[in-house]
């Protein structure tokens, strides 16, 4: 695959999600707004602005970075990159000094009992990482609705997990698969909802959803 064919880092927040959501945006270039999605894409362009530098004293701060993992096979945009004066961090063009990168990913909602910004992050770290030739042993999630900062240990066990689910992603892109839906409660607060249509998937199978019908009408006949 060539670089330019890499899939979206952002997408593997959706994997984490659902894999059908995943595949339903990506493989089938679907999308459907709500408000949270609304708001957080209004976040996120405020934060994507490529021109934005900032020095103040030992932090440098760059927002809408773009990043590339060859090894992931995904690129993308960091919402922000705090470099931090350090002596263990790597040398940067056009700043004296050593710095240290830290990605910091912006969201719009509260912090999830799942990975799926975890993931994200770890992945922005991995490919930061790969081009800026440095280890990067931490970043952190900024979430809007609480105004906190969560800070993420960047563990051998994260690494482990991001490098699998993008393998993952990478092949069911390459057989252009969309996996069927896994109904539950994360799926009341999909904006892709009305197109996925869960609900419908937890029919066995037309036949016993049509064979369903017949039996609700015939039984209701009897009681006439």
């Amino acid at each position: 695959m060539e670089p330019e064919e890499y899939l979206a880092i952002s997408g593997i927040q959706h994997f984490c999600f659902c894999r059908r959501q995943w595949a339903l945006i990506h493989l089938e270039q679907q999308w459907a707004e709500n408000l949270r999605t609304a708001e957080g894409r209004l976040q996120h362009d405020r934060c994507h602005n490529e021109t934005f530098r900032e020095k103040r004293g030992d932090l440098l701060t760059v927002r809408g970075m773009r990043v590339i993992s060859h090894r992931l096979q995904l690129s993308g945009v960091c919402d922000v990159v705090e470099f931090h004066a350090d002596p263990d961090g790597v040398p940067l063009q056009g700043y004296e000094g050593i710095w240290r990168p830290v990605p910091v990913e912006y969201k719009h909602g509260v912090s999830k009992q799942n990975d799926a910004d975890r993931l994200q992050l770890c992945a922005q770290a991995m490919a930061l990482e790969e081009m800026l030739v440095c280890d990067i042993p931490k970043g952190a999630l900024f979430y809007a609705e609480t105004h906190r900062r969560e800070l993420v240990e960047l563990t051998p066990e994260l690494r482990q997990k991001t490098k699998a689910m993008a393998d993952e992603m990478n092949a069911y892109f390459a057989r252009g698969y969309t996996p069927k839906v896994k109904p539950g409660k994360h799926c009341n607060a999909c904006s892709l909802k009305e197109l996925c249509l869960p609900v419908l998937c937890r029919r066995s199978d037309a036949d016993g959803y049509i064979r369903a019908h017949l039996e609700d009408d015939a039984a209701g006949g009897d009681a006439l």
